[in-house]
């Protein structure tokens, strides 16, 4: 059950909300039928969405797509995994809510700014224009996916939900005072301060192709969250240029948050085998040495092959063969979205890893005839093509490579399981003035400093070989 309060409506019948006819719902119960998809047993799924955040548009040549969020929506229920899930349509976030983690000044200027109203100076400040471009409904964009975050946390503090799901949720790159990388609410941070009211150490992990930095720097100084993020790292540039193997958190050791912030920095080309096999090497000894009580996983579709902006190898079971790794942990797991710019792969992806979330690995490969824009997955119509046969890197990722990752990483894991720090700093919902002065003093550090994402990744998906016809 959701909350009583009316904030949030959740459907345990038929969703009028997403289903324009009886004809569509009645193939969708029968497709449910077919693929043998059912309420898991022995825990629960829910599912926080809300169709308003698939209508906003960053603008015509923006790589970043909501509309992604109705094809996955569209995917999720045509084979009727809505039968096995708690479907709860969320509630906006409260701009007290965001506060909990931005600043003031920045949430109202984001409330306030439109294309029409807005300084030029104010832009630059909060670093919105070409990566983060100012649309109409800017705010209500950011409460929607901040709010489907902080809901489906809730669901996990309140043991409603084994797994909380929102795919238009991780956004990882947003920062307290300012907008970066598409990103301008970080409803990751949002989400995990949830957490950590009821969990003593939240594990996040991110499997965007690009560093999950604002997560990372919002909690650097923190023991009771780890992070752990596996990404692109070239030290030249690509996206948002952070996250090399050396940084593990503050120096030197003995300050809280040292070895808490974990960067598996990776070349182009990482395959399948590799991919999964390093992520299993790394993931197993960080919960062993860390001992979270609860999970944050960033599921980020452009580590995929062939994504616009993407420059790995990946095809979808191998991305959602991470997913299932971190659910064999049983622990209570947030599953969010992120990054992906072939908009047709990121819907077969996430609703394959909604898939696996509610225990049904294997769906019909061939998508649903009734899908509504079914004729974007053409010509092959697949849920599962092998992306990486039509678009790939070369692997410049050796075994030698990465068993040095794995090195430095456990290496790292050693001093925290040495000094677990079971007293845990209390990590109140205001930060102290201590913190907020040397914040603010980074701040002024860092203004000036940053290139655009847009800028640095112009057309990098575009040095891949073409093996087919990509998207």
């Amino acid at each position: 059950m959701g909350r009583s309060n009316g904030v949030v409506q959740e459907y345990n019948d038929r969703p009028n909300t997403f289903f324009a006819n009886d004809h569509l719902w009645a193939l969708s119960k029968q497709a449910a039928l077919d693929n043998g998809i059912e309420r898991p047993k022995g825990y629960r799924v829910s599912w926080h969405h809300n169709p308003d955040v698939e209508e906003f548009h960053f603008g015509p040549s923006h790589p970043m797509k909501p509309w992604r969020l109705r094809l996955t929506k569209n995917l999720i229920f045509a084979y009727g995994m809505d039968q096995a899930m708690d479907v709860v349509v969320s509630r906006k976030a409260t701009k007290e809510e965001m506060a909990e983690f931005h600043r003031e000044d920045y949430l109202e200027f984001l409330e306030k700014v439109t294309p029409d109203i807005f300084n030029e100076q104010s832009l630059s400040r909060y670093n919105l224009g070409i990566d983060c471009p100012v649309f109409s409904g800017l705010f209500d964009f950011c409460s929607l996916y901040t709010g489907a975050s902080v809901e489906a946390a809730h669901h996990l503090v309140s043991q409603q939900s084994d797994i909380a799901i929102n795919w238009a949720g991780g956004l990882h790159h947003a920062k307290k005072y300012e907008a970066s990388g598409f990103c301008y609410v970080n409803d990751i941070v949002i989400a995990i301060l949830e957490l950590l009211r009821f969990h003593p150490r939240v594990l996040y992990i991110d499997i965007d192709v690009h560093h999950g930095d604002g997560v990372e720097q919002a909690f650097w100084s923190s023991d009771r969250v780890m992070t752990l993020s596996f990404h692109k790292y070239d030290g030249r540039g690509f996206f948002p240029g952070t996250g090399d193997l050396s940084s593990h958190g503050p120096t030197p050791s003995y300050k809280s948050g040292s070895n808490f912030s974990l960067n598996v920095p990776l070349n182009d080309g990482i395959e399948d085998e590799d991919y999964i096999w390093l992520f299993k090497q790394t993931v197993q000894p960080t919960v062993d040495a860390f001992h979270p009580t609860a999970i944050v996983l960033q599921c980020g579709a452009d580590s995929l092959a062939g994504d616009r902006l993407g420059c790995f190898n990946l095809n979808i079971p191998a991305h959602g063969a991470c997913l299932e790794f971190v659910k064999s942990f049983k622990l209570p797991l947030l599953v969010l979205g992120g990054g992906g710019y072939t908009p047709r792969n990121v819907a077969r992806l996430w609703a394959y890893e909604t898939s696996l979330c509610i225990g049904t690995p294997s769906l019909n490969p061939s998508i649903p005839e009734h899908t509504p824009l079914r004729h974007v997955f053409e010509p092959d119509g697949s849920l599962l093509p092998r992306l990486s046969e039509t678009s790939r890197f070369e692997n410049k990722n050796s075994r030698e490579y990465l068993w040095n990752i794995i090195r430095v990483i456990h290496e790292s894991l050693k001093l925290v399981a040495r000094n677990p720090s079971v007293h845990m700093d209390y990590f109140p919902p205001g930060i102290d003035q201590l913190r907020r002065e040397l914040d603010n003093e980074m701040e002024e550090k860092l203004r000036g400093t940053k290139n655009g994402r847009r800028y640095l990744e112009n057309d990098v998906g575009a040095y891949a070989q073409v093996v087919g016809k990509g998207e």
